[in-house]
């Protein structure tokens, strides 16, 4: 059960990532860290501890959503330990919600992993980065686990669109775009109705794409992360404010993107009044199961 006192809450940041372990050793190598930095003008902490994250949190009354990611088969880099992620949100239950990332071509074994961080761990989601870890959402190798996540009632959370990552490295770091498109994550939702399922990020230059999966498939969500909201397409503001109002999630990309700037940005934005609450914490708390549906 969670610690996550909602009514308390300013907000509920569904994408944060944890960029280092306790040993010091980060989950993406220096040059693709490097290149993300400079691509997202990264101001601060680069590679804040998951206790640095917690306190940063806490001071403002938020609480975040955060994650590794396993991309170990195609990058050859060791993730931050799952266990350690959600060991981490165990000992600050009042602002972090753990997710865990397994990289698919782990088979079997990541499979029987994702049940036991669910079972044993309380592990609330998975992140899948598909053009890092190398695969389309709707390869069947994957399949297996998603029928975990979907029968623990655990939410998938993909990167969908352009990333920062390797951008600007020659060859952009060997990572592959097409791997996100949004589509891909349709024959998911189509094959496993009962999975819950977020879109991350505007999904350049699938925004479209995007929108119609969110709004034909009720299991799937977006969330607004790694973009600052004064650079959002005018149809998905128009879809947050309308159609997608109760699908569509505030997250930020900390700590290359940080909530103070997201929210100082959103706050520009034409969006309801009603629906401003919504996107900040409502969707999200009844999505993680801290509130009543």
């Amino acid at each position: 059960m969670s610690g996550v006192d909602v009514a308390a809450l300013t907000a509920i940041d569904v994408h944060t990532h944890a960029e280092v372990s306790s040993k010091g050793r980060a989950s993406l190598d220096d040059e693709l860290n490097a290149a993300s930095s400079a691509y997202f003008k990264v101001e601060g902490n680069r590679k804040p501890t998951l206790e640095e994250t917690a306190a940063y949190y806490r001071e403002r009354r938020m609480a975040a959503v955060i994650f590794t990611v396993d991309a170990e088969s195609a990058t050859g880099t060791e993730p931050v330990p799952n266990e350690e992620v959600a060991e981490a949100a165990h000992a600050n239950p009042d602002v972090l919600i753990p997710f865990a990332s397994i990289d698919p071509f782990r088979g079997r074994a990541g499979i029987r992993q994702a049940r036991r961080l669910v079972e044993e761990y309380g592990v609330r989601g998975f992140k899948f980065h598909p053009s890092i870890q190398g695969f389309f959402p709707n390869d069947r190798m994957a399949y297996g686990l998603y029928e975990v996540i979907e029968e623990t009632g655990a939410v998938a959370l993909f990167h969908t669109g352009q990333t920062g990552i390797g951008a600007g490295v020659p060859g952009g770091g060997g990572i592959r775009l097409k791997y996100s498109n949004p589509m891909h994550v349709d024959d998911v939702a189509a094959d496993f109705p009962h999975l819950k399922i977020i879109l991350a990020h505007p999904s350049f230059p699938w925004q479209d794409e995007a929108l119609a999966v969110a709004t034909h498939k009720p299991g799937v969500h977006i969330d607004l992360s790694g973009w600052s909201p004064k650079y959002f397409p005018q149809q998905l503001v128009q879809y947050a404010n309308t159609l997608l109002k109760d699908k569509v999630l505030f997250g930020s990309d900390y700590p290359v993107l940080t909530p103070d700037r997201w929210l100082a940005d959103f706050a520009k934005l034409p969006i309801k009044d009603e629906v401003r609450p919504k996107i900040l914490k409502e969707n999200a708390a009844r999505l993680l199961g801290l509130t009543k549906p």
